[in-house]
Order: C-alpha cells, then structure tokens, then sequence
C-alpha cells in the first residue's frame, strides 16, 4: 500500500495552498495528511491524484474510479472558516450529517466547515473521506451499509 503523506504537492497546487493565510495553510495541510493517509489504507482506492478543481486543492481516485471528488479550500467571503467540500449531486454529505450531526458543522449538502481553533475528530472525519473515496462503489447501498462498510476498513 501506497503511503501518499510524502507525496510531494505540485508547484501548482503549493501556489494556491501558499496564497492562504498562513494559520489556515496549516489547517488545510492536516486535512490533506488525512485525506492521503484514508487513501492509502484503503486497497481498493488505488492512485490518488492531487490536482486543481475550481482554483482549489482536489483529491481524485483516477485509475480506480472508486471515489468522488474531494477538495478543501479557505474562501476570502468565509474568513473565518475552512472547509472540506463533497460532490454536492452525491448524498455524500447528507449520510455524514445523519451520522454526525454533533461532531461537525455542515455547509448545506457540499461540505463540512471548521473554525480555525476546532479539534478536528479525525477518526470520524477519515470516515467521512472514506464514505467519499469509495463512493462509486457504495453509493447503491442503503446508508447503514455503506457506514458498515467504511468501519471495516477505517
């Protein structure tokens, strides 16, 4: 299995992880550590790609197609917040505001936002990246399923 922590940021993709403030540029490479590190405990997950989509850093699963696109972001018009976006048209972020309503703070049917000074539950956040890196392969699955399944392997 692949470790994708030490998987080097592209030039293009540094620029934009750069031009954020520095205190929410830290936060943004510790969602990226865990997007990396769910990768590459999952098997079937396959080659990750670090990419750009819509100006903003995206984690996509190219040679397997298991997953649906990941990014996070910090946005000048919500200064005070970051955040981890999910395909909006998936039911990604629904499944994950039914099972953790009281651990994260949810932005509609896109994304899940942190404060600067959040602790960020990492087991139940890697779960939600998991939900999101195989979801091509569960999305038919009813939710407790699918829930069931990402215990098993994070």
């Amino acid at each position: 299995m692949k470790k994708y922590v030490e998987m080097e940021i592209k030039p293009e993709v540094a620029a934009v992880f750069d031009s954020y403030p520095v205190k929410f540029k830290r936060k943004l490479l510790i969602l990226r550590n865990l997007i990396l590190d769910t990768a590459s405990e999952i098997e079937s997950v396959g080659e990750i790609e670090e990419t750009l989509k819509w100006g903003e850093p995206s984690y996509l699963t190219p040679k397997s197609k298991s997953g649906s696109t990941i990014r996070i972001a910090w946005k000048e018009a919500k200064k005070d917040q970051y955040s981890i976006f999910f395909k909006c048209t998936a039911d990604l972020v629904p499944a994950m505001k039914e099972r953790y309503s009281d651990k994260f703070i949810f932005g509609g049917k896109r994304s899940i936002d942190f404060k600067l000074n959040d602790k960020i539950p990492k087991k139940e956040l890697k779960q939600c990246i998991a939900l999101a890196l195989t979801y091509h392969r569960n999305k038919k699955l009813e939710p407790t399923a699918r829930w069931k399944m990402i215990e098993k392997i994070i």
